[in-house]
């Protein structure tokens, strides 16, 4: 499981020109599920995105997360993240999990970051959605539950 965290300000999905999920400041997530990726991994990834230290403290130190915060997290599915790129110029996404078990595996995320009492925005399963987003910082962090394992 791969995601992009990225602190924001405010972020809103949208789909069709309705917005589907929004949340203040906090954090939004790019979401990939991989081939292979299970309970454990769904764990972790929640682990690290509700915990992940990387809001300033009073002397602007980053050691607060978003639970500390009381920040919302924005959550959109994103399968291009296992995009491969090292074969000419089309990426392929063999490295994906199949979109059944993808998107199980990313409402699971999601459940598991409500039941740490964070406020969870989504986007929409496989639609084209519009991401608008201000950044905090900048502040982007690459996650790979793989690695973290």
């Amino acid at each position: 499981m791969r995601a992009v965290i990225q602190r924001v300000s405010s972020g809103r999905v949208e789909v069709d020109g309705q917005v589907t999920g929004a949340i203040e400041h906090g954090l939004l997530v790019y979401l990939g599920v991989g081939a292979g990726d299970d309970a454990t991994d769904v764990a972790w990834m929640a682990d690290k995105i509700a915990t992940l230290r990387i809001f300033p403290d009073d002397a602007g130190k980053m050691s607060r997360s978003v639970e500390d915060t009381g920040g919302g997290v924005l959550v959109v599915s994103q399968f291009t993240l296992f995009g491969d790129v090292r074969k000419g110029r089309r990426p392929s996404f063999d490295g994906a999990a199949p979109p059944e078990i993808a998107e199980r595996l990313y409402e699971s995320v999601c459940e598991s970051l409500r039941a740490r009492g964070l406020h969870v925005g989504t986007g929409r399963f496989r639609a084209m959605m519009d991401v608008v987003s201000v950044g905090d910082g900048p502040v982007t962090i690459l996650a790979d539950s793989r690695k973290g394992l």
